[in-house]
């Protein structure tokens, strides 16, 4: 049996007001829970177990355990008691684990969308015997991330957190292969980062800690932007596998979702059950959550519309968010990151931003 942790804890700040209401990992994306995308993609790989470590509104995880179950992997809800940190939160799941000491465990964030090859990282576990093996990747600025130099074979040589003067372009992507007996390392009860702490103190012991550097797509959900982005390039399929219901295209439209056969929705744009978009009316790459209403005329772009927020007649919608239960009156316009708070009563044509 291969066994997975799931690191879900995170309050999902910078993605407020959607946040408000919803864990991060339980937002819909793509049509489902993004951690609906985590577990089919563990499944895919050969994990048979997925402990999910969270801190933030665990009930609602517990809820979707036999939807989660369904993709192929048991799921199981372990909850951390106060925040943890990264390893902390590792060390308090570990306690669910049946693995034996020399077993492989993945581990992996909550907040990550990548295509990766899973099973890829798994098998060079495997053959180099590795202590740890990290999924790396490479992008254009490596200074808001956590850099990894390696060796030419691999080996980690080093670890540089958010180094303003990077000198390598590979950094830390957010999934792990742990030697069971390395989880065991850590501190129990104690606020550690796997990043700052765990990884170098192996390393300074000595131990092997692998590079896997994998090229695929790769992002970080943590913002509106990033959110809605992700989403739309599930629906369209640049991101395997996964749990999006239905194949591959420009537009995913729901269930008991209602579009006017004069509305235009495509881009990767999700509408979800119970949410209506009327006559005229665009939305482009955005994710119209459920019984959400954009109104005749409406222009929806790269956007969120939360669950139950209306929107009124010739509202446009640019780079904004929009909370549960908000009302836009008729006329308004929101642009460049514009974020509205859940319940807000919007009256018409009040704001051209």
């Amino acid at each position: 049996m291969v066994e997975a942790i799931l690191l879900v804890g995170g309050l999902g700040t910078r993605l407020r007001p959607l946040t408000d209401r919803t864990p991060k990992p339980m937002l819909p994306v793509a049509g489902v829970p993004f951690v609906a995308h985590q577990v089919a993609r563990a499944a895919a790989a050969g994990v048979d177990r997925v402990v999910l470590a969270v801190a933030y509104r665990a009930a609602e995880f517990e809820r979707y355990i036999p939807e989660l179950s369904a993709f192929g992997a048991q799921v199981e809800v372990m909850l951390e008691p106060s925040p943890l940190g990264t390893a902390g939160a590792i060390a308090n799941a570990a306690q669910r684990l049946g693995s034996g000491p020399d077993d492989p465990v993945v581990v992996f964030n909550g907040d990550v969308l990548d295509g990766h090859d899973l099973a890829a990282q798994l098998a060079r576990h495997r053959e180099w015997d590795a202590d740890v093996t990290l999924y790396l990747t490479e992008v254009e600025d490596p200074r808001a991330f956590g850099s990894v130099l390696c060796e030419d074979d691999g080996r980690v040589t080093q670890f540089l957190e958010k180094s303003p003067e990077p000198v390598t372009n590979r950094v830390n992507a957010g999934c792990y292969v742990f030697r069971r007996a390395m989880i065991d390392t850590i501190p129990p009860n104690r606020v550690v980062s796997v990043e700052r702490d765990t990884f170098p103190a192996l390393l300074e012991d000595g131990r092997l800690l692998l590079g896997h550097v994998d090229r695929a797509y790769w992002t970080d959900l943590g913002t509106p932007a990033l959110y809605v982005q992700g989403s739309a390039d599930l629906v369209r399929g640049l991101v395997v596998p996964s749990a999006r219901p239905g194949p591959p295209g420009e537009a995913l439209v729901l269930d008991g979702a209602a579009v006017h056969p004069t509305a235009r929705v495509y881009g990767g744009s999700s509408v979800l059950p119970g949410a209506s978009v009327g006559a005229d009316a665009i939305v482009e790459g955005s994710v119209v959550m459920p019984d959400a209403t954009v109104g005749d005329g409406s222009r929806v772009r790269f956007s969120a519309v939360g669950a139950g927020a209306w929107l009124g007649a010739d509202v446009l919608l640019e780079h904004a968010v929009v909370g549960a239960g908000a009302r836009i009156g008729r006329g308004n316009e929101l642009r460049r990151g514009a974020r509205v708070a859940c319940d807000l009563d919007l009256p018409p044509e009040a704001i051209r931003f």
